[in-house]
């Protein structure tokens, strides 16, 4: 509780669960720029001018002209059209726009309820705070890695983008909890266990931001092997040791695909734990998130199949937030503190 006042208490609410949904779509919207390969679209960092789009023909081609200046132009789309350059140009707009929404969105209520709460109750919400502002410079130093010597942005500056974005959206979520969620539960199981879930989970989203930034979901589009055999034919196995394995595109996705076994196992685990102790008020939560790992897992199955087909896979990402907000939930429900 930030006060006794459960007015002020249900406005907060309301606020942290429009932001969770409103960076949920910021998500997924990220996620499709990367899908379309629009994310060098907008080569400069615009902090204000940037919130408004091209007005005016001049204004279409001073973007354009600049687009044209990177490798991925020269390199890759040498052949596109002002009206084709247009399309990738809204993805990266729309997610820049997001991007400010979500700042404005995020400081005018904090500064609101700094004047009803005292500000030392409100810390964690100013980390948040830091963390959104954090974010939009993460974005932009992620987007510098593409302009100079590569056609496409880094993938480990993608993951670090795309872990942060996680990170502010569980955050959300788990002061929202604190809000609206009595932690009335007489037996638990040991915090450690869905920490350690969890950890699993943001691990793997680590390796899919990996997948996506390497185009690896693209290759060995088969399973459950990877071509004729279980282990890439392109690899040796023991380059899965070498530091250099998260820049091989083949191993990455052999990464991705095992550790959702193993996140399927250590999920069977707690749910034989949880229902061979009886915690009966842990049933839901737990049955949750065995749906969306189920859900995950079968979607990331027909992602590979269909060669990391744009409508797919941005439905994998959607499924991915709620599989990470039941674990933060499954978390928040097993711990001592708030």
């Amino acid at each position: 509780m930030y006060t006794v006042n459960a007015k002020i208490n249900n406005q907060i609410s309301l606020w942290l669960i429009s932001m969770f949904w409103i960076i949920s779509i910021m998500i997924i919207v990220g996620g499709l720029t990367r899908l379309t390969d629009s994310g060098l679209s907008i080569t400069e960092w615009q902090l204000f001018s940037g919130f408004f789009p091209p007005l005016n023909k001049d204004d279409w081609y001073m973007y354009f002209n600049l687009y044209k200046q990177i490798p991925e132009f020269q390199l890759q789309n040498y052949n596109m059209t002002l009206e084709e350059f247009k399309i990738i140009f809204w993805w990266e707009w729309a997610h820049r726009f997001l991007g400010r929404l979500i700042g404005i969105s995020f400081l005018i209520p904090l500064i609101y309820f700094s004047f009803k709460i005292k500000i030392l109750k409100l810390l964690s919400l100013y980390l948040i705070f830091f963390l959104i502002c954090v974010q939009g410079f993460i974005g932009w130093y992620m987007v510098r890695s593409g302009l100079i010597d590569r056609i496409d942005v880094s993938h480990f500056r993608l993951s670090v983008h795309l872990m942060t974005a996680f990170l502010i959206l569980s955050l959300i979520f788990w002061n929202y909890l604190k809000l609206k969620v009595k932690k009335n539960i007489p037996d638990k199981i040991n915090y450690f266990i869905p920490f350690v879930l969890l950890v699993l989970i943001f691990t793997q989203i680590i390796i899919g931001a990996f997948v996506s930034g390497m185009d690896a979901g693209k290759i060995y589009n088969s399973w459950p092997l990877m071509g004729n055999s279980y282990f890439p034919d392109d690899n040796n196995i023991m380059n899965l040791f070498k530091l250099s394995a998260f820049s091989d595109a083949s191993l990455v996705q052999f990464m991705h695909r095992n550790l959702a076994y193993i996140i399927t196992i250590f999920y069977l685990f707690v749910l034989w734990k949880i229902y061979k102790n009886k915690i009966y008020e842990l049933y839901k939560s737990i049955n949750i998130i065995g749906f969306f790992i189920f859900l995950q897992i079968v979607l990331g199955i027909f992602t590979l199949l269909y060669g990391a087909q744009i409508y797919l896979a941005a439905m994998h990402q959607l499924s991915s937030i709620f599989l990470v907000s039941s674990c933060i939930y499954f978390f928040y429900l097993n711990t001592n503190f708030n």
